[in-house]
């Protein structure tokens, strides 16, 4: 997709808030200062539309950037970290939940994980949670800039092993700082916008 429009919106609580006008949207979900903000930015050509933060925990409402008036990126607040208060975290939680089983207009979530490292107990916990409601999942491994490429897939198989990713469910491999996977992660999230979930539309595809 070629970017030529994007914008902030809005930092949501409430469903009230979110936008009206029927958008499809894509979340990022992932653990505090994993890269959501810098992927967003990479996406759109943008260097800092989606601000990014040195201090976890930041990001406490639903941010939604709207691009080529066409989607929504949906920025959740990360998970995992441990500074932030059990109350805090409860009603992120709530907030997070609601808004994963109830918006129509979710279409994918991108559940972004640090590639250098083996996922955390969160990342399995999310994942596993989405798949207890069965919503579409593509896991982006973020950070592969970092790893010799020689060393890419391994890196890779310890993700997927890790989380027992299920076959439907896309991988990317992705650098915000190179734009490693852009191409691919932007054709995926096209394929769920326009016919929604590609495993149930193989025959439209083909």
């Amino acid at each position: 997709m070629k970017v030529t429009n994007a914008e902030f919106v809005i930092s949501a609580v409430r469903p009230d808030q979110y936008p009206g006008d029927a958008l499809p949207e894509i979340a990022l979900a992932g653990r505090s200062n994993v890269g959501k903000s810098s992927l967003i930015n990479r996406m759109i050509n943008r260097k800092n539309l989606a601000r990014t933060s040195s201090t976890p925990g930041k990001t406490q409402h639903l941010n939604y950037y709207r691009i080529n008036d066409q989607l929504y990126f949906v920025d959740l607040p990360g998970y995992g970290y441990a500074k932030v208060s059990k109350t805090l975290r409860q009603v992120w939680g709530q907030m997070i939940e609601k808004y994963l089983l109830e918006r129509e207009h979710l279409k994918l979530i991108l559940l972004v994980i640090d590639l250098r490292h083996p996922p955390t107990k969160d990342d399995e916990m999310m994942y596993d949670w989405l798949k207890h409601y069965d919503l579409p999942v593509c896991v982006v491994g973020t950070k592969a800039d970092k790893i010799p490429k020689s060393r890419w897939q391994k890196h890779v198989k310890i993700v997927k092993d890790s989380l027992v990713l299920r076959a439907r469910d896309h991988f990317v491999m992705f650098s915000s700082e190179e734009g490693i996977g852009k191409d691919e992660l932007w054709s995926h999230i096209s394929r769920h916008i326009i016919h929604g979930d590609p495993e149930e539309q193989q025959g439209v595809l083909d």
